[in-house]
């Protein structure tokens, strides 16, 4: 049976800029590799977007209990601005066990809200 593997997540912008403010380095240092900090660190809405993004990367790939940590995880741009999913670790592991070979983002933001989509690849 083929199963697809999706998942979609949306955040208050709001809520990452508290946290920020609460927790700062911690929270940071906790959730984003050091690659999207020195890119997006002045960039609440790009954080928020990527935090979404995470989220939406553990639920697509979800399947059988395996733990990863949000730094297995990241989320940086192509030349042209198109986002891209780089597996580490756990998480890495995880995606092969589903037989993907691949995990596309989408990431938009208005001025409140920061959403994700994320669909898992793969090539039969």
């Amino acid at each position: 049976m083929k199963m697809n593997h999706i998942g979609i997540d949306i955040i208050e912008i709001k809520r990452v800029r508290e946290a920020i403010s609460r927790w700062g380095g911690r929270f940071l240092q906790r959730i984003f590799t050091e690659s999207e900090l020195s890119l997006y660190q002045d960039k609440i809405e790009s954080l928020a977007a990527r935090f979404a993004g995470k989220e939406a990367v553990i639920k697509a790939l979800s399947r059988s209990g395996r733990v990863f940590t949000w730094r297995e995880i990241e989320i940086l741009a192509e030349a042209d601005g198109k986002p891209v999913v780089h597996l580490y670790g756990q998480a890495l592991i995880q995606a092969r066990d589903l037989g993907l070979s691949g995990v596309e983002i989408s990431l938009s933001h208005s001025r409140e809200n920061a959403i994700a989509l994320v669909i898992g690849i793969r090539e039969d």
